[in-house]
């Protein structure tokens, strides 16, 4: 995997990061990183949440992605940090109410990513009726695999997609309970905003979300693609 830094205050970021495709490599550089949320049903009853009619979804800055074998940084201040381990498309053309029948069209490739959660933070947040950005929106808070496969040669349904902490079994579902198809979840979004190339839609994590804490190891896939790897560390 190849990828460019720039250091500031000690935090490693990385302003674009490459991912392995085939006998080469695809560079993510989205304009927005798109998230649907409580998209397994048994993830959002966990949280004590409702189960979503349809597709919801908020935003994460592309300034969060971290390539595979990296680490993900507790910032301070941050008392509970959550992992979610989700399927994500990269869109690969430009697209406005895009119906669901053609919606495949738009997909580029698949890869996994974690969305990491300040859990606290969102619970504080969440009960003040005010949005999750600063939740959701650190620097690592979007980790990438180290693979992606194209969308031609992969389905997205019937795929284990599993998580492990220190090599202890923490999420293992399948991309088959997502309440909602790819299909629908991209001409849902492009109802309501444009989809650039290179955009990333995260669909959301399947039931066992946990906590991390410094020092531990994480590693997560998905059926076709080769799992990630990242450890936690405290800034």
């Amino acid at each position: 995997m190849m990828f460019y830094i720039r250091i500031t205050m000690s935090l490693v970021v990385f302003s674009m990061v490459q991912v392995r495709l085939g006998n080469g490599h695809y560079e993510l550089r989205p304009t927005k990183i798109i998230c649907l949320l409580r998209s397994y049903a048994a993830h959002a009853t966990e949280l004590g949440n409702e189960v979503p009619g349809r597709p919801q979804f908020f935003l994460k800055p592309p300034s969060a992605l971290v390539p595979n074998r990296s680490s993900i940084v507790v910032p301070p201040g941050v008392g509970r940090l959550h992992h979610e381990i989700e399927l994500s498309v990269v869109i690969s053309r430009k697209g406005r109410n895009i119906s669901e029948d053609i919606a495949m069209d738009h997909v580029e490739i698949y890869l996994p990513m974690l969305d990491i959660t300040a859990r606290d933070l969102q619970d504080a947040a969440k009960s003040k009726g005010l949005p999750w950005s600063e939740a959701k929106g650190y620097d690592t808070f979007a980790p990438v695999g180290p693979e992606a496969v194209r969308s031609s040669d992969h389905d997205w349904r019937g795929k284990r997609i599993w998580l492990e902490v220190n090599g202890q079994i923490r999420q293992d579902s399948n991309t088959d309970m997502l309440l909602f198809s790819v299909e629908r979840m991209i001409s849902d979004i492009s109802k309501v905003m444009t989809l650039e190339p290179g955009d990333i839609i995260m669909t959301g994590t399947p039931p066992g979300v946990g906590p991390l804490l410094p020092g531990d190891r994480i590693r997560a896939g998905i059926d076709g693609m080769e799992p990630m790897e990242f450890d936690v560390v405290r800034q």
